[in-house]
Parts: C-alpha cells; sequence; structure tokens
C-alpha cells in the first residue's frame, strides 16, 4: 500500500498523505517482527499494539464508562463527587433516594434522635497537649494528613497550605521536610519526622537536635509528629533516586544533590521502648514544649503494647498518637504491603484506644485517625472508635483536582498534583485550588455539624459507637458498640480476668524491649 500510493501520489499528490501513513505503519511492522520481548508483537505486527494501548488506558476506561458509582479503586466515584462538589461549593445534594443497597451486609447507618440539636458554628477543634506541654494546640477534627514536598508539587503544597491558613487548619509535612512552599502559605504546620531526620539531620542520616530545635522553634510549626509507620507499608523504607532530587527537594530535606535519598525502615536514634519515651520527651523539650506525638499503622499489637508500659515506666507521655490504617495511600508502595501488610484504621484505632484506656492514661493522650476518611460520616465514624479528630491526605488532594488517575509514581500527573515536572504542574492554579481545599473543609464540618445535630448532640465530639448500626453477614442489624466496645479504664493494671486478648498480650509486653519474650529469653541464654 505505501507503494501503490506512493506511485498514485504523483497523479494525486494528497495520496502522498496515506503513503506516508502506511509507511510509518510498515516501519512499525518490521520493528515487531525483529523485536524479541513481545511475542503477541511478533505474531501480530502492528495490530498487536492495540493491546498495549488498551492497556495503558484500561484505568481510565474503567473509571469513566464501567465502574458503579459505588465500586471503590479505590475511592469510588461517588466520594469523589462529594470532595469535588464541597470544594467547588456547589450543590452537594442528591434526589431520588440512596444508592446503597441498604440490606446487604456491611452497610452502616447513624442512628438519629427526635430532638435534634443545631450549631451556629462548625469550627470544631480539640486541644491537643498534655499536662508537660507548654504551647498546646487547637487542633480542626479535620486536617491534611502527612505529604512530602517532592511526593506532591510545589504548587500541590502550595495550594494545600493557603487553603489550611484560610480554613485555619493543619497541614502535615509529611517526612520530606518543610519546603519553602510549606512557609510560603503560612498556615499551621504539624512537622512530621521520620527515620530519615529530613530538615534535622546530619550527613550520616542520624538525628541533629540543633537543627531539629531551628526547624520545630518555628511559628508556624504547632505540633511534631514522629513517624514510626504509615498504614500504605509499614515497616518499608523508601528511596529517592538521585535523578529526581531537585535543589528545592535537597533545600528542604537539608540533603546533598546528586546523591541516592534513603528513607530507612527503622530510626536510629531509638530501638526499644524507653529509648523512644526519651527521644520523645527530648523532642519536646527541644521544641519548646510544643505537641510531640507519634503516627503508626499498628501491626504487632504486643510492641505498641510495650511502648505504653514505657509511658507508664517513664512517666514521658505522648501529647498525640495518630493511628493510620492499612487502606492509607502513597505515591508508590510495593503491591503486597499495600493490600497485605498492616492493620486496617477502624481495628487498629480500637486497639489503640481501648489498650489506652487499659493503662489508664487514656485522658492524656489525643488520637488522631487517618484512612479513606473524605465525609462526614467518614469522620463521625472515626470518632465514635475513639479519635478525637480525623487526617486525610487523598480526599485534599482531589479538592485540588487529583482524577485519580493513579500516575503518582510516574511524575506524569495529568493535572500536576504529584509531579516535580514544571510544565506539568503549572496546570495546577493556586489561586483557585487553595481556595477550594478551604471549602472542602468548612463544607465537610458544616455536614459533620448537621450530623451531630441529627444524633442530638452538643458537639461531634460526642459520638460513641452506639450511635452507629451495622448489617451483619445474616442480613440482622448489631450496634458498633457490640463490635468496638470501649473497654473498662484500668484493667490492664488490676488482677482481672476480663478481656484475655488484651491481658495475655500486656503480660508479654516488655517495656525495655521490642522483641518477643522467647527472643528476649534466647538472647539472655546466649
Amino acid at each position: 500500500m505505501t507503494v501503490i500510493c506512493f506511485v498514485i501520489g504523483f497523479w494525486a499528490p494528497w495520496v502522498f498523505i496515506l503513503a506516508a501513513i502506511f509507511a510509518i505503519l510498515t516501519a512499525i511492522g518490521i520493528h515487531d517482527v525483529t523485536q524479541n520481548r513481545h511475542a503477541v508483537l511478533w505474531n501480530y505486527p502492528v495490530l498487536g499494539n492495540i493491546r498495549f494501548l488498551f492497556e495503558k488506558i484500561r484505568p481510565e476506561i474503567r473509571q469513566y464508562l464501567i465502574e458503579s458509582d459505588q465500586e471503590e479503586q479505590p475511592f469510588s466515584r461517588e466520594q469523589r463527587s462529594l470532595v469535588y462538589q464541597r470544594a467547588k461549593g456547589a450543590e452537594d445534594k442528591r434526589p431520588f433516594g440512596s444508592h446503597e443497597m441498604i440490606y446487604e451486609a456491611g452497610y452502616s447507618w447513624l442512628t438519629h434522635s427526635v430532638v435534634p440539636t443545631h450549631f451556629e458554628t462548625s469550627d470544631f477543634r480539640v486541644k491537643v497537649g498534655g499536662s508537660k506541654c507548654k504551647q498546646p494546640y487547637m487542633a480542626s477534627l479535620y486536617n491534611i494528613s502527612a505529604m512530602s514536598f517532592g511526593a506532591l508539587s510545589a504548587n500541590a503544597i502550595l495550594a494545600l497550605n493557603k487553603g489550611a491558613k484560610m480554613g485555619g487548619f493543619a497541614h502535615d509535612t509529611g517526612e520530606g521536610g518543610i519546603s519553602r512552599y510549606h512557609r510560603e502559605g503560612g498556615g499551621d504546620l504539624i512537622y512530621e519526622i521520620g527515620s530519615g531526620y529530613f530538615g534535622c539531620r546530619n550527613d550520616d542520616g542520624t538525628f541533629n537536635p540543633d537543627k531539629f530545635a531551628k526547624q520545630a522553634g518555628n511559628d508556624q510549626v504547632k505540633m511534631i509528629e514522629l513517624k514510626l509507620s504509615q498504614g500504605a507499608k509499614p515497616g518499608h523504607g523508601g528511596m529517592l533516586p538521585a535523578a529526581k532530587i531537585t535543589p528545592e527537594i535537597a533545600e528542604a530535606r537539608d540533603i546533598p544533590m546528586g546523591v541516592d535519598c534513603v528513607s530507612p525502615a527503622a530510626h536510629s536514634a531509638f530501638s526499644n521502648p524507653m529509648e523512644l519515651m526519651q527521644f520523645i520527651g527530648r523532642l519536646r523539650d527541644l521544641s519548646g514544649g510544643k505537641p510531640v506525638g507519634f503516627k503508626l499503622c499498628i501491626g504487632h499489637r504486643r510492641e505498641f503494647m510495650c511502648t505504653v508500659k514505657a509511658m507508664l515506666e517513664t512517666g514521658i507521655i505522648p501529647d498525640f498518637i495518630v493511628v493510620d490504617g492499612s487502606e492509607g495511600g502513597t505515591g508508590a508502595a510495593p503491591l503486597e504491603f499495600a493490600n497485605h501488610v498492616g492493620m486496617p484504621m477502624v481495628e487498629g484505632l480500637t486497639f489503640v484506644h481501648n489498650t489506652l484506656r487499659g493503662a489508664g492514661i487514656r485522658d492524656e493522650v489525643k488520637l488522631g485517625a487517618a484512612g479513606k476518611i473524605v465525609s462526614a460520616f467518614d469522620i463521625a465514624r472515626a470518632l465514635s472508635l475513639g479519635a478525637d479528630w480525623c487526617n486525610s491526605a487523598r480526599g485534599y488532594m482531589f479538592a485540588i483536582g487529583c482524577i485519580q488517575a493513579q500516575a503518582c509514581h510516574t511524575n506524569h500527573c495529568p493535572v500536576g498534583v504529584t509531579t516535580q515536572d514544571p510544565l506539568r504542574q503549572k496546570a495546577l492554579n493556586v489561586n483557585d485550588k487553595y481556595k477550594r481545599v478551604a471549602r472542602f473543609h468548612n463544607n465537610t464540618l458544616k455536614a459533620l455539624g448537621e450530623m451531630a445535630g441529627a444524633a442530638g448532640l452538643d458537639n461531634p465530639c460526642g459520638f460513641l459507637p452506639y450511635h452507629f448500626m451495622t448489617r451483619r453477614g445474616d442480613g440482622q442489624m448489631t450496634e458498633a458498640a457490640d463490635v468496638y466496645t470501649y473497654l473498662r479504664e484500668g484493667f490492664l493494671l488490676d488482677d482481672g480476668d476480663d478481656n484475655p486478648i488484651y491481658r495475655e498480650r500486656w503480660a508479654r509486653a516488655n517495656p525495655h524491649s521490642f522483641a518477643p519474650p522467647e527472643a528476649q529469653q534466647q538472647m539472655a541464654a546466649q
């Protein structure tokens, strides 16, 4: 066809266009039959490329044409649309009734009161800071969860932080340190410190107290969060290749250019529960008495109990703990970690809440919760399970334009949220998006107030498990309180026989070591 069209082109010049097209297809065919990497292309030259084309656009086809409104991949269209509408200030009501399958197992609902209450304001806050905290912080009930500069673009960070400033809530920096874009926005910051100690590290990657004191002393920093693990890939470190490190990323992380940036799986500043508590006490002193806590995804439950025992023995109690669920997101995680490592948020939060109650220190520690929390119902449910406030990462990403393309790790984000490509991130209009962030926060808390009012509460923090019902697998309904029970205060400190699952792990927990008793005995014998 190339040859035929080329010859005909001398009489009809426009046919040369067809000749060029057929020439390109011929070249592709020659390439396909001479390569040996793809059997499909070798057997079906040219046509075989259609398979790879459809494979490439499969996520978009599913998202826009095939998925139902309730199908979560990982967020449903209904969830994303709710965020978009609230961020834009558009109508978020819906006609004709619920699309939920209300008689199927797993369906949950809020029990309401015949005497609902009304809130004049939706600026709901909780005081974070224990008896040894000199600068407590009045945190919003809904804040921006940890996302680092580098994972997110400069424009995304700036839009989120300016939105936090406008809305009066907090923005977690992520473990990538405090960038110039965090500072430019002027919003309240939660300074997260990971195992790489970015922004407060020595040249060898160890913790530098002087650099930390300088960072934490900034008035914009309201709380310090020590990251032990994250829900998307708990127990897994990370590396930012040298090729992806820009001068601005190097500045924020306090790392050299041209060298791979490594985040170890474990911290070097401590190795056992006692050292962890002492490190938290040290951070509190270096920060001038600001609230200090840690974030983790629950793994070995005994290890968390080791930490709680260390709190009791040292008298150093963190001001807060953020429980991250395994449903949390990240720019990139091994599939096995994302799908099968770590405890989901609901079970993790319940366990942490009841362990602190059992140890008699629940009132001294505030709990944050993170893990696919994008609606007022999500927040209300987390509060009922013991959380004092909630964080969201992907919810606020949707607010600044994320379309769930799931290309975060490719540097090819189509809307400029998770890319360092200067051209792509220009698509994110900061002056427009930061207002959407503030509106999303405000409208979500307004909806939370309406739900709390419907339940007859004076404050959303009054949600308890009995306010929620769930349909079981047998079709019958049950109170959430029957499943997620609040265990009695101080039960781990007495000789009772209730709650044996907790007591058995508490008996095996050692405040001086994270290792299981069997390993400790073996080491002692050696």
